[in-house]
């Protein structure tokens, strides 16, 4: 992804960090100083280079076996932004930490292509459910190839290895008597002809009241329901009113598995990481008591159940869709029982939203439990909650929010999209997509703190020391600065390991902040103008700050590989030095030649949110005319009467007036830059519905004040 730029990139550049605050380093103690000299000084003489892992992945014995799969989204509709960070963006940021950690790591993931909702689509559509899963398989395949989320193998579970797979699990349960009959009462739609599975039923919740409703679960309360006690039913395909009727159907008997599943459960969420909304769901299924769950369904689309009596029907999607993971990693390798039957090699990471958790942490593992094979069982969940858009929910139906196709349209990179999403993540409670939050953490975070530092870092050594890391000659308040960033580092690691995405992210963001103060405390556009003792000690700073840069590059990775990737090209390295370590080593040794600065990314104009909410907010009286760029977010026009762009330009001139006073700059020189600046705050004031008289009168006040 090419990192666009319109920030400024001349050494002037100032932070957005206030100076006050930039005084205020934090004090690391002694040992932890001590910890972080010693790694600085010793730390690259045995760096490790990043591991290209074989292909296929293979577990390995005596090594770090790391599988990871993200829920299988189904193919009935285009993936939409809480889609993509409940599962597939999430498990890719976890699996390119964990390979900079040098695990051995796969990624799995696929579309769930069974089912009614296919069954459905298909209606809607006017065509097969085969020619459904086609078109959106290689939609979402191409929304997440335009997120840059990196899978080992992206697959389907409409395959021959499916059907063997899942074959093969039934009759296991049905030889060790986990399986029992009974008789399901059923929605039939007289006018269809036809049994109506879950999701050709909709009608009034049982709970809430909520009057869209589906057969299978309430998206208004979230409660899982059975179709025949939803009010006022009516059959999704011709809006008639159904009959109940009987229909003989398997069950897995979760009750007679529960023993052993409270055993699982007990010992993986102790020893294996699990996000509390995961702990809570699956205590309450057990506590509640389980009974057995249906696990066919009389529909035509699905895998087919192989039981004399039963081969008119197929299995249950939350039976079979599970299994695909295995599927799948079968289609990426013969050698698939490696990873899914070796859990005394294998540890197994998976992500989700909440509404999937009871089916991976209780019906899945019940599942291959009873079918008795040494199973590689869930050690890790990590389960968001929901991220909903703006005030509402997305809904394609209604034209309400962002999904994959359209965040392309933006003109905004994916590295964005992945940042805020990630920056946003609902991981301990339900957040939102806001689009002014959106463009001001882009505004802030990305151009006025991480892509500053970056900059301003690289921009000095190009000028100053002829694009060569300068010697660094450590004092003591460069030897705490490095043992603050050891700090962070380690946080950063641990968050990450416990797949807190969100405070990982956090982490990084931190770490350049500090890294603006080192650098605002230090002013080395001063020092390289001074004695050879000061031009030294600007050349330690920067020295420090560069290799700080190139770490940033490296942790910065698993949100946006394409602005890591850029970052490194503009120092001059290759991805060969990509490994995580424990410490902050300097790995941009003296004499290195960097390569060119330029800006990472651009300011979003912030009048765009109104634009762009109004776009992806449904109900719009017309469509925007295709030729129209006016709502492509990236523009280097800013507005003058955007409050919080005319604050970041004064924060810029402000800077721009204290260095020039600071240089001792000609008197002339300095009134016409206060003149602009004056000017801004003139603007901000009309902006803000201030009399701009105001600003003139407190200018003058303080003018006369230090004449006293």
């Amino acid at each position: 992804m090419p990192c666009l730029g319109s920030q400024a990139s001349h050494q002037e550049n100032k932070s957005a960090v206030p100076l006050e605050e930039a005084s205020q380093t934090k004090v690391c103690s002694k040992e932890e100083v001590d910890e972080a000299v010693e790694s600085w000084n010793n730390g690259c003489k045995s760096r490790p280079k990043t591991r290209r892992l074989a292909d296929p992945v293979l577990p390995i014995e005596g090594e770090k076996n790391i599988l990871i799969t993200s829920a299988l989204p189904y193919v009935n509709n285009v993936p939409h932004l809480g889609n993509i960070i409940g599962c597939v963006l999430s498990a890719d940021v976890f699996a390119r930490f964990c390979r900079l950690r040098q695990y051995n790591t796969l990624y799995i993931c696929g579309t769930d292509e069974y089912g009614t909702a296919t069954e459905t689509k298909a209606l809607e559509e006017g065509l097969t459910p085969q020619q459904i899963c086609d078109k959106y398989f290689k939609l979402h395949k191409e929304v997440y190839e335009w997120f840059e989320i990196k899978f080992d193998y992206f697959g389907r579970t409409t395959t021959e290895e499916q059907t063997e797979i899942a074959q093969d699990i039934f009759w296991r349960l049905h030889k060790r008597d986990h399986l029992v009959e009974d008789t399901l009462e059923q929605l039939q739609c007289v006018d269809c002809k036809r049994f109506l599975a879950d999701r050709f039923v909709e009608g009034t919740c049982p709970f809430c009241n909520f009057e869209d409703a589906r057969g299978d679960q309430c998206d208004a309360c979230g409660k899982l329901i059975n179709a025949i006690e939803l009010k006022k039913p009516r059959c999704k395909v011709c809006g008639g009113t159904p009959k109940v009727r009987s229909s003989k159907h398997l069950f897995l008997n979760l009750t007679k598995l529960e023993p052993s599943l409270r055993q699982w459960v007990e010992k993986s969420s102790s020893e294996g990481t699990w996000t509390s909304n995961a702990r809570h769901i699956t205590r309450g299924w057990i506590q509640e008591g389980l009974r057995p769950r249906c696990i066919t369904r009389d529909l035509k689309w699905g895998t087919p159940v192989p039981l004399e009596g039963y081969t008119d029907k197929v299995f249950y999607v939350w039976f079979d869709a599970p299994i695909g993971y295995l599927s799948i990693t079968a289609n990426y390798t013969k050698e698939w029982e490696k990873w899914w039957k070796n859990p005394q090699q294998v540890t197994l990471y998976q992500f989700m939203a909440k509404d999937n958790v009871p089916f991976h942490t209780v019906v899945f593992p019940c599942t291959l439990i009873g079918a008795d094979d040494n199973y590689s069982l869930l050690n890790s969940i990590s389960a968001t909650e929901y991220l909903n858009y703006e005030d509402d929910k997305f809904s394609k139906s209604r034209g309400v929010g962002v999904f994959g196709n359209d965040a392309a349209n933006t003109g905004i990179p994916a590295d964005i999209w992945r940042f805020y999403l990630l920056y946003v993540r609902p991981e301990n409670q339900d957040s939102a997509f806001s689009w002014s939050d959106f463009i001001q953490k882009n505004n802030t975070e990305l151009l006025n703190n991480f892509g500053n530092f970056i900059n301003r870092a690289l921009m000095f050594v190009h000028n100053n020391f002829g694009g060569a890391v300068p010697a660094m000659d450590l004092t003591e308040e460069d030897k705490n600065f490095i043992a603050l960033i050891n700090k962070e580092l380690k946080t950063y690691i641990d968050d990450l390991e416990k797949m807190r995405l969100r405070e990982g992210l956090k982490g990084v963001l931190n770490m350049s902040k500090f890294g603006n103060q080192y650098i605002q405390s230090n002013q080395p556009w001063v020092l390289v103008k001074g004695s050879e003792s000061d031009r030294s000690r600007a050349g330690t700073v920067l020295g420090v700050a560069t290799n700080l840069s190139w770490l940033l590059s490296v942790l910065i990775h698993p949100y946006m590989p394409g602005v890591s990737e850029e970052i490194q090209r503009q120092l001059q390295v290759t991805d060969e030095g990509n490994v995580v370590l424990d410490n902050f080593v300097p790995y941009l040794q003296p004499g290195h030649k960097i390569g060119t600065p330029s800006p990472l990314f651009q300011k979003i104009d912030a009048s765009v949110a109104d634009q762009l909410r109004a776009k992806y907010g449904g109900n719009k009286p017309k469509q925007q005319p295709e030729g129209d760029k006016s709502t492509n977010a990236v523009t280097e026009n800013t507005a003058d009467t955007d409050v919080a762009v005319l604050q970041a330009e004064i924060t810029k001139q402000g800077d721009k007036v204290r260095q020039l006073k600071a240089e001792k700059a000609e008197k002339e020189k300095v009134e016409a830059e206060v003149a602009i600046l004056l000017a801004l705050k003139k603007k901000l004031a009309v902006a803000e519905g201030k009399d701009p008289n105001e600003q003139d009168a407190t200018s003058k006040g303080k003018k006369k004040g230090k004449k006293k």
